[in-house]
């Protein structure tokens, strides 16, 4: 297990910055999430804890050891790319074995680690296929496999479930999760899908445009956002923000609500709207409304909530549930 430190960490390539300047702690053991949208340089900040890119700027020190130019092999980490790269020819046994191969290290030790690593990611029953023999899930623990063997310092995951369908992506979240509960060694998983974030992470790393925008666990980022884009990327579905009189009478530029923080009523409320789409969940109802004034927003009504598509319907925040903003996005009070 291990603490990295960024300290100042820049990148920039040419002209173009993509991370001006970052700071961040990730402590020993901890399960850390880079999230953002498509851009925001969490691939990148990655790839230069890995050694895989050269900084600009600053240092990175792993256990207190400045690795900054340190080569990747170097490092004492594991990185799962959102590729498998498993070797087609070779059986499961082989590709987990592969760098331990690699490294030189007898055929006893070799079995031993790869039994080990079979056994924690239920892939003993498979040792003898072949990659094309296994679903997409079974491949992405095999690649897992192959970086648990490595005994590493830090595991480092690049959208590791993003070619993996729904269903399989719910599943490798968990086993994920649970990997983390039996290695507790210090993880960093990146991700465009917030609720990847907020279902795995001890601690989650907001990032926009190469800056940390927010550090907390994921329910802090969730319950008190720093800023209006914390805000609207953490939480599902996203929050509805208000401009104009509605957030004028709050005392703001713009006000936000979470859907399960409005209450429909087809008699009375806050808001005037017209239902649009409802999407029936079974345990929720996610109403699109459009106010009187145009604005559209989202409210969540619990179990199958009986509304038709143009009815007349009022919302009311819960007391206490709005966030206000200013006109730079950062909260007020």
């Amino acid at each position: 297990m291990s603490q990295i430190t960024l300290r100042n960490v820049s990148k920039r390539f040419g002209d173009i910055v993509i991370i001006p300047g970052l700071d961040l702690v990730i402590e020993d053991g901890e399960f850390v999430v880079f999230v953002g949208p498509s851009g925001c340089g969490k691939s990148t900040l990655l790839r230069l804890i890995a050694g895989l890119e050269d900084v600009s700027g600053g240092t990175i020190s792993i256990d207190g050891k400045d690795c900054t130019n340190t080569p990747p092999a170097q490092r004492g980490l594991a990185m799962v790319f959102q590729s498998y790269a498993l070797y087609p020819h070779m059986s499961v046994r082989q590709n987990i074995g592969f760098p331990l191969k690699m490294a030189g290290q007898d055929k006893a030790t070799i079995d031993r680690k790869v039994a080990g690593a079979a056994a924690t990611l239920n892939l003993t029953d498979y040792l003898d296929r072949r990659p094309r023999e296994l679903s997409g899930g079974q491949r992405q623990r095999v690649a897992i496999g192959r970086a648990i063997v490595r005994e590493p310092k830090g595991f480092l995951f690049d959208e590791p479930l993003s070619n993996l369908d729904a269903a399989l992506r719910v599943n490798m979240r968990l086993e994920i999760s649970e990997l983390h509960q039996q290695l507790k060694t210090t993880m960093i998983y990146v991700t465009h899908d917030q609720v990847e974030a907020m279902t795995m992470a001890d601690k989650i790393v907001v990032l926009n445009r190469g800056r940390v925008e927010q550090v907390g666990s994921p329910l802090e980022l969730y319950r008190r956002p720093a800023n209006l884009f914390v805000a609207g990327f953490i939480g599902s579905p996203k929050m509805n923000f208000l401009t104009g009189a509605a957030a004028g009478s709050h005392g703001a530029a713009t006000i936000g609500v979470r859907p399960e923080h409005l209450r429909i009523s087809k008699e009375s409320g806050a808001l005037r709207g017209v239902a649009g789409v409802a999407e029936h969940l079974g345990s929720d109802t996610f109403v699109h409304v459009k106010l009187d004034d145009g604005s559209i927003i989202t409210a969540r009504g619990t179990g199958e909530y009986p509304v038709e598509h143009g009815d007349t319907v009022w919302l009311t925040p819960e007391e206490g549930r709005t966030y206000r903003f200013d006109q730079q996005g950062a909260v007020i009070g």
